[in-house]
């Protein structure tokens, strides 16, 4: 199994599609909160993925983006390839 670290927000609907699309993958992730407010941690975001919005999502310790990037990579069936899973 890969590790995977989603970067949520509050009240954040791409965030809770993408969650919702990893569980129906069946693959276990840990999320990690951002408050809107929490501009440190925002900042660290920035510097791990390059980016400031969420969702943010690592895979195996590469960032692959939020929403739109999680759901082409389904799309195209390489979201299963990086799980592990076969297309």
């Amino acid at each position: 199994m890969p590790n995977i670290v989603m970067y949520t927000g509050d009240r954040c609907p791409y965030c809770a599609r993408a969650k919702r699309l990893l569980e129906t993958k069946g693959v276990e992730f840990e999320e990690r909160h951002i408050g809107l407010s929490d501009n440190s941690a925002r900042e660290a975001l920035v510097e791990l993925t390059g980016r400031r919005t969420v969702p943010q999502i690592i895979i195996d310790d590469t960032p692959i983006g939020g929403w739109d990037d999680l759901s082409a990579l389904d799309k195209s069936g390489e979201l299963d390839t990086l799980l592990g899973r076969a297309a």
